[in-house]
């Protein structure tokens, strides 16, 4: 009997939602120590056929074969005993506990008591092998975002996955730590497991995948062998239309009134350590300001002084001249696009409509006298969901339902349709697919043509040497240096972005 080479195989799934058709007939296998990239939009259903595969959805047509057998996933307990690991884009950790508890939490034991030093063992074990190293003893939220991510990582592999689904896995880490992941995947396959790979990068998907199948508006496009695709190839696949990311020419804005005024800010981040170092900004009217840097430098902190979120310790803030506290929870002054769309941008059980109106919901005209007047609030949902291409089937549909990319034009709607004169857009483009992110480039270029003042964060340099007009470097809190948007070039910005001062900063 010849074993047989597919370590996954599933088969014309099928999964409806009220009135959505998320995945309409979809087929994909994995081999054995494959690389398998699936490919698609936001949207498109790549997430709900993983979801399917681990148990959280039940499919309504379709089956799924492991080493060849048909089997019944029933729940991510059922997935788990057939060697399937899912790292979810958005981390499913508990933040107050430690990381070696996150990783034994749920594991059966026949001990009455907790006993960890078995488990610390075996986590320092694979943390040695695939390079991929956590501090056991610290509380999830004192990790940088990329030790969460290794986390989610070790959970699975705790568990020994023999077939690992990786949702946008690159989404919030640093290149270096890209370059980790890269190699621990390698040393995965060596060893015969099987990894399905979520991404939007297609350099990426390039780089690390075997083959890529790629789907559509919940339909199977194809697969293709990697060696046979490009990267253009597996874009037009994927969007149905070229799409790239390139610098667009913009009108000159004249009246340079300075908005966003930030003089020798210092700040700590979580864990008390200093994160922002007498910084000094200031962005003008009808300008975008990109901040360029390695994730964890000093750009979640910067955007939470800004949006109120995080007190300063010294220095001051101000907006068109008011102290940034004074007017942080006026929409006309600012609007916000947070990292985490969904901790911090949205409430996941309200309702696409509850989330549009939920810095307004107690003003007129969505309430009178303290109570909701829902016909209003009904109307102003249908009005921005078509204005700003919302894929929904009503605004009465939980936030949580959506895919990623619409949850983001969810809260781009609610922030920036006030016409703020600031903008602040904090990884506004994080695991978005290129349509996805060409359009929130199309919404920030419109406001800054309309006179508004752009802070642009994002650890993806394409984009900021895309969309800005200016670029500042940070680097452990401190501004390397400033940079024309025109004249800047990547290894410039990568030189700074290390610590380092060229003298061609201007």
């Amino acid at each position: 009997m010849v074993e047989n080479e597919f370590a996954l195989q599933m088969q014309d799934i099928t999964k409806r939602f009220p009135g959505v058709l998320a995945n309409d007939r979809i087929s994909l296998d994995c081999k054995k120590g494959e690389v398998m990239g699936l490919l698609g939009e936001n949207g498109a259903g790549k997430t709900t056929l993983m979801n399917v595969l681990y148990g959280l959805h039940q499919p309504d047509g379709g089956k799924i074969l492991i080493d060849g057998k048909e089997v019944q996933i029933t729940s991510p307990s059922a997935a788990i005993h057939y060697g399937i690991g899912m790292v979810h884009q958005h981390f499913k950790l508990v933040d107050t506990l430690t990381a070696l508890e996150n990783i034994v939490l749920g594991m059966p034991t026949k001990k009455a008591f907790l006993d960890l030093a078995p488990a610390r063992e075996r986590l320092m074990q694979l943390s040695d092998e695939y390079g991929l190293h956590v501090d056991p003893d610290t509380e999830i939220w004192r990790l940088p975002v990329g030790q969460q991510q290794w986390v989610e990582i070790l959970k699975s592999l705790y568990r020994d996955a023999k077939i690992l689904v990786l949702d946008e896995p690159t989404a919030v880490l640093a290149p270096a730590e890209s370059d980790q992941l890269c190699q621990a995947i390698h040393r995965l396959t060596e060893e015969g497991r099987s990894i399905i790979f979520i991404s939007h990068k297609l350099r990426e998907v390039m780089e690390i995948t075997d083959r890529v199948t790629i789907i559509r508006d919940g339909k199977y496009i194809g697969t293709i062998q990697t060696k046979e695709a490009t990267q253009l190839k597996l874009a037009q696949m994927m969007v149905g239309r070229p799409v790239s990311i390139v610098r667009q020419p913009r009108p000159v804005i004249e009246k340079k009134e300075p908005i966003l005024v930030m003089k020798d800010v210092n700040a700590n981040d979580d864990r008390g350590v200093q994160a922002l170092k007498n910084f000094n900004l200031t962005v003008n009217a009808g300008e975008i300001v990109g901040v360029a840097g390695v994730d964890g430098n000093g750009q979640r902190e910067l955007s939470e002084c800004i949006s109120g979120l995080r007190k300063l310790t010294s220095g001051s803030i101000t907006v068109k001249g008011k102290q940034v506290t004074d007017v942080v929870a006026d929409p006309s002054f600012i609007g916000f696009i947070p990292e985490d769309r969904q901790k911090t941008g949205l409430v996941m059980d309200f309702s696409v409509a509850e989330n549009l109106i939920i810095k307004d919901y107690y003003k007129e005209p969505y309430a009178k006298k303290n109570i909701l007047h829902h016909p209003v609030i009904k109307k102003h949902a249908k009005e921005l969901i078509e204005k700003y291409n919302i894929k929904t089937p009503s605004g009465d549909v939980k936030v949580r339902n959506l895919s990623g990319g619409n949850q983001q034009k969810v809260i781009i709607a609610r922030e920036l349709d006030a016409e703020p004169v600031l903008d602040v857009a904090s990884q506004p483009t994080r695991g978005l697919d290129m349509g996805a992110v060409a359009n929130v480039h199309d919404i920030l270029l419109k406001e800054r043509n309309r006179g508004a003042a752009i802070l642009f964060i994002s650890a993806e340099l394409q984009e900021v040497m895309a969309l800005s007009d200016r670029i500042i470097v940070l680097f452990r809190g401190e501004v390397m240096g400033v940079l024309d948007g025109d004249k800047a070039d990547a290894s410039t910005i990568g030189q700074m972005m290390l610590g380092q001062s060229p003298e061609v900063a201007i």
